[in-house]
């Protein structure tokens, strides 16, 4: 049988300056739903077919419309749910900003602020300078908290965002596409100044993104659960906890994942997770094989991960004493996110080649390490998703002899 590789991506991609200023204006209420959904529309139906025109095999909608105020093209991963959950209250307090300093004990996990991760305490300097380029693109917005039961309240918002990719796909002639949904675990690291527990947000925050998950996966389309809280949270634990409090307190949103993904068909499922998108020198990062054995406990039908950055590319060895679960894809990043050099085509080649080798070309999707969107010039973006298909074309044709 002949071997294709396909390609993906993680989800953002840049978004042109029309959509970033509709977004503007319709969360400030200057045009109404309609007119920011017929720009929507037309930007969906652009970045599709860009998408088809270069060869990438499953793509998406660009996340165009997890729209956020500001204007915060890379951050809309996170700050699109404050429109699609109940039980919020918006403040002006940005996470980046000075907030509460937490202390954790063993056995006891908690997140404390922002400013106070090992990682900026390390590299403050840095952090601090506006021209050190960490936080390139960055606006300051504020935050909700939860202040009432959580609710999803988001359904013509998902609705709207399937709709127009199923309208754009195929329209472009797509064969397969994916939709990316927040984590309950990513979702749950809001203030809570309702439950009290920790436990009982985090499953409130499952209960209600099973419904962004059931809508998308109805569609046919795959959904792709953003959990960059499983790893990246790390730094954000002060002192640094043991690794076996870590993966406890993992496993516990792995369980939250499995419960929202209930009613959804298995191969209809990847879990991303990352180590964060700003462009940080990342040396306080957990490693992924510390980790990688309770994430696979996640009932999904792939797992997409950090392949290609300078923090995480050796880390491919994770899969030489390993075994897939039966069934499972992996979507290794095979060109960064976190550069603005464009990996070679051969490179992206032998990076995929060395995943193939390790858990069976079968079983590999060629993809990204995070989304594109935001952290890079659009040219600079577009070229790595075209050295990604090459490398994929290439990949294949030496594996297959």
């Amino acid at each position: 049988m002949s071997i294709h590789i396909k390609t993906t991506h993680v989800g953002s991609l840049p978004r042109t300056q029309e959509l970033l200023e509709a977004n503007n204006r319709w969360s400030a209420g200057e045009i109404q739903r309609e007119e920011f959904e017929d720009i929507l529309r037309d930007g969906i139906a652009q970045v599709v077919k860009r998408q088809v025109d270069l060869g990438i095999d499953i793509v998406n909608e660009g996340e165009y419309g997890h729209v956020t105020s500001g204007a915060v093209d890379y951050g809309a991963w996170w700050n699109y749910i404050f429109s699609r959950l109940g039980g919020l209250t918006m403040t002006d307090e940005d996470r980046w900003a000075n907030a509460e300093v937490v202390r954790s004990t063993p056995g006891n996990i908690k997140l404390t602020s922002f400013p106070d991760r090992r990682d900026r305490q390390l590299f403050n300097a840095a952090y601090e300078d506006p021209d050190s380029g960490i936080f390139t693109g960055r606006k300051s917005v504020g935050n909700p908290k939860f202040t009432g039961p959580i609710t999803y309240i988001g359904q013509d918002q998902v609705r709207t965002d399937v709709a127009l990719l199923r309208e754009a796909a195929d329209t472009a002639g797509a064969t397969g596409g994916f939709v990316a949904a927040i984590s309950p675990g990513s979702a749950a690291r809001l203030k809570d100044e309702f439950y009290g527990n920790d436990d009982d947000v985090l499953t409130a925050c499952a209960e209600a993104m099973a419904e962004e998950y059931k809508i998308i996966a109805d569609q046919g389309f795959t959904v792709q659960i953003d959990a960059p809280d499983l790893a990246e949270a790390w730094d954000q634990i002060n002192p640094e906890p043991s690794i076996d409090d870590y993966n406890e307190w993992i496993a516990k949103r792995i369980d939250a994942i499995n419960l929202a993904i209930t009613d959804i068909p298995r191969e209809q499922t990847r879990l991303h997770i990352c180590w964060g998108s700003w462009h940080g020198p990342h040396t306080t990062d957990v490693p992924f094989g510390d980790i990688v054995d309770t994430i696979l406990e996640a009932n999904v039908g792939g797992h997409s991960f950090e392949g290609a950055s300078p923090r995480h590319a050796h880390e491919w060895r994770v899969w030489q004493n390993r075994e897939l679960p039966k069934n499972t894809l992996i979507y290794p990043g095979v060109v960064s996110h976190a550069m603005n050099a464009v990996e070679h085509p051969r490179l992206v080649a032998d990076r995929i080649i060395q995943f193939a080798e390790l858990v069976g070309p079968e079983n590999v999707v060629a993809s990204t390490d995070c989304g594109l969107g935001g952290r890079l010039h659009e040219q600079i973006a577009w070229a790595k998703l075209e050295s990604l298909v090459e490398g994929a074309a290439i990949a294949s044709r030496e594996l297959n002899g």
